[in-house]
């Protein structure tokens, strides 16, 4: 495991021991609306004395530049150096920007991740992948930058709703479809209401990604295997954020993404039509199915022009040859990524 991540309900005292290093200068904490009530309390024992609180609001419509200049106001009133230390405590809206916003401040400043959910304990927050959403388009705006640690207490997941929990849950999942079949086979029998190890669960998922990410860590190949499920994920996020009412969780739309994505799978002779049918079964054991209408799927598939592995013009997907084994830079179409919308649909 990296020398810079822990796991563990001992994961607070790293950041204790960061934050009480004689070069740091001053300590800020970045929280939202929900963290602030339900996680502080827990890493506010670890704290020292005398650290700045900025709470933005919860959820994916405040992850963009607007957000980030309150931040970037806060830390040029108090006068942070570049020797500050930014805490985001959070999940992967405040991870994401809390890091994007230290590695931009200054020409990047230290961060701690301190993920609260389990969609930011399994991905958002292990990488170094830092962003915002950009006139509509998620991660639009963003750089590779590792944080100074990532501390993950599996506590922090008895905070969560049952729902925050099952989008978590999608990234766990992808990561088994992607790399590690004999997994998908085990837990797809169990299903999220019957674990009750977490960090189990999280040690194991985290490891895959970080095997990856060592191995490419600016996403140049290898790496884009994990970006299994997002294409068209991403797509639909993008579409219903922009329709009040209509917003999902990021997780909630990976989860229909892997559908879709499995099917162009199958549909490109890589998967098996039994294949398709055990990925379809156990995604809808555990997720609801995302609404939207059949004269959506191509105003939804026109997003994925704006994903990030796309090159010259061609959308580039992450598909699966077979369960275990993703494959990266398979180009699909829009009316193949619609036509994938309109198989979800009609499930």
């Amino acid at each position: 495991m990296n020398e810079t991540l822990f796991i563990g309900t001992s994961a607070l005292e790293q950041v204790a021991r960061i934050a009480h290093q004689p070069a740091v200068s001053s300590i800020i904490v970045l929280v939202d609306t929900h963290t602030a009530r339900l996680c502080l309390p827990l890493l506010e024992y670890h704290l020292p004395a005398g650290y700045t609180l900025i709470e933005i609001p919860a959820g994916e419509e405040f992850k963009t530049l607007a957000t980030c200049e309150n931040v970037w106001q806060t830390l040029t009133g108090i006068q942070a150096d570049r020797h500050a230390l930014v805490i985001n405590l959070g999940g992967g809206v405040v991870t994401d920007l809390g890091g994007f916003a230290a590695a931009i401040y200054k020409r990047g400043i230290r961060f701690v991740q301190v993920p609260t959910t389990l969609l930011a304990q399994v991905d958002a927050s292990v990488g170094g992948k830092t962003a915002v959403d950009f006139i509509g388009f998620k991660n639009q705006l963003g750089v590779f930058q590792e944080p100074a640690a990532v501390c993950i207490d599996p506590r922090f997941l008895q905070t969560l709703d049952p729902r925050q929990l099952k989008s978590g849950y999608a990234e766990v999942v992808k990561h088994w479809l992607i790399a590690d079949a004999e997994a998908f086979n085990r837990n797809r029998l169990i299903g999220v209401l019957g674990i009750s190890d977490w960090a189990s669960i999280i040690e194991e998922s985290v490891a895959l990604k970080q095997r990856i990410v060592a191995q490419d860590p600016l996403e140049n190949g290898l790496r884009k295997l994990l970006n299994f499920g997002h294409t068209v994920g991403h797509a639909l996020e993008s579409y219903l954020l922009q329709q009040p009412g209509r917003e999902i969780l990021h997780g909630e739309a990976v989860a229909a993404g892997m559908m879709c994505e499995a099917w162009l799978s199958h549909e490109e002779g890589l998967l098996t039509q039994a294949e398709l049918e055990q990925i379809e079964t156990f995604l809808f054991s555990v997720f609801e199915k995302v609404q939207f209408i059949s004269l959506e799927t191509e105003a939804i598939a026109e997003y994925a022009r704006q994903d990030k592995k796309n090159s010259g013009g061609v959308i580039n997907c992450t598909l699966l040859q077979g369960i275990g084994n993703g494959v990266y830079d398979q180009p699909v179409t829009l009316p193949e990524i619609a036509a994938s919308l309109q198989h979800y649909h009609r499930l």
